[in-house]
């Protein structure tokens, strides 16, 4: 596969994201040997840049890629995130980038990987009480004592990514990025290019919506976070069908799959930018990866660009709210 620098942090520029291989999709955590499978595979197919969190589970998708990757270290780049688990009394899905609270994130994280080292450490959400400096500042410590490599921020603004990046060199910043949500390219991409960022673009096809396997979401088991996310409900959900059918056509031109598609259009939006999409299945893997292989036409990339754009936003209104802080 072919390779691309984040930064100075080389990585095959398809990844793998892990989320759903444990939480928020239909039948995550039903198989963990087939998800193991899939990041055994995926390593084998050349990928290097494997994404969990603390928060997935909340813990559990890291034990489930720390016991993948053992005895394949060395082959992997491994990334997490802190900050959406506070561990002083707020629990998960509580906001805290508290030097504290990054430190014994770090340690459980480390122990649940199995690990010395997290090669690509992320704050999760941006915490707006706490100054990004002072977070920036206690991740450059964890970078001197060798416990991080790299630092990244995820879905942070413009003057945030500006203001870490003067603290300590930032590596990478991983927003959501597809043919329908194109959201960091007036703002954000800019700035990570001035400075020399990497992107690594998270849901790159649209939660599945892509894919064009999704045409119901009666086939979503209750907990499955989609069914509030209102890309997928409503009058949305039939317009945004419309748009998949628009990618499609054009991957009936390409002779691909829409999947492939989508992803190959991400790849050519720069050599700075690595999706990760995610799966729980070794075919589907097997399907992302081959996308390195598809060369889009400048007329295929203008008919892609060009889709419908998607009707609803990417996430809830509580979730966009923690977006470009």
């Amino acid at each position: 596969m072919k390779h691309i620098h984040l930064r100075t942090l080389d990585v095959a520029r398809i990844g793998l994201g892990t989320m759903g291989m444990s939480i928020a999709y239909t039948g995550a955590g039903s198989d963990d040997a087939e998800s193991i499978r899939t990041i055994h595979r995926a390593i084998e197919l050349g990928v290097t840049l494997i994404d969990t969190a603390e928060i997935y589970g909340p813990f559990v998708n890291e034990e489930l890629v720390g016991e993948a990757i053992k005895n394949r270290r060395d082959s992997v780049i491994l990334a997490s995130k802190f900050g959406l688990v506070s561990h002083v009394g707020g629990g998960p899905w509580t906001l805290d980038s508290s030097p504290a609270n990054i430190r014994t994130s770090l340690e459980g994280s480390l122990k649940r990987l199995g690990t010395d080292h997290i090669d690509l450490y992320y704050q999760h959400r941006v915490d707006p009480s706490i100054p990004i400096e002072e977070t920036v500042g206690i991740l450059g410590e964890l970078v001197a004592e060798g416990k991080i490599r790299h630092i990244g921020l995820s879905e942070a603004g413009p003057d945030t990514i500006r203001r870490a990046h003067a603290v300590h060199p930032i590596t990478a910043l991983q927003s959501e990025y597809s043919l329908w949500t194109r959201d960091p390219e007036s703002k954000v991409l800019p700035v990570l290019r001035e400075l020399g960022i990497g992107f690594v673009a998270y849901s790159p096809l649209g939660r599945g919506f892509l894919t064009g396997a999704i045409r119901s979401i009666d086939d979503f088991d209750d907990d499955d976070s989609r069914k509030t996310n209102p890309r997928f409900t409503g009058e949305n959900f039939q317009r945004n069908l419309r748009t998949v059918d628009e990618v499609k056509a054009i991957a009936a031109e390409v002779g691909a799959m829409p999947a492939q598609v989508a992803l190959a259009w991400v790849l050519a939006q720069g050599d700075d930018i690595a999706p990760i999409p995610g799966t729980k299945r070794v075919a589907r893997v097997e399907e992302n990866i081959a996308a390195d292989e598809i060369q889009l036409t400048p007329e295929q990339i203008d008919k892609l660009t060009s889709i419908t754009p998607a009707a609803g936003d990417h996430h809830t209104e509580e979730q966009m709210r923690m977006i470009e802080r």
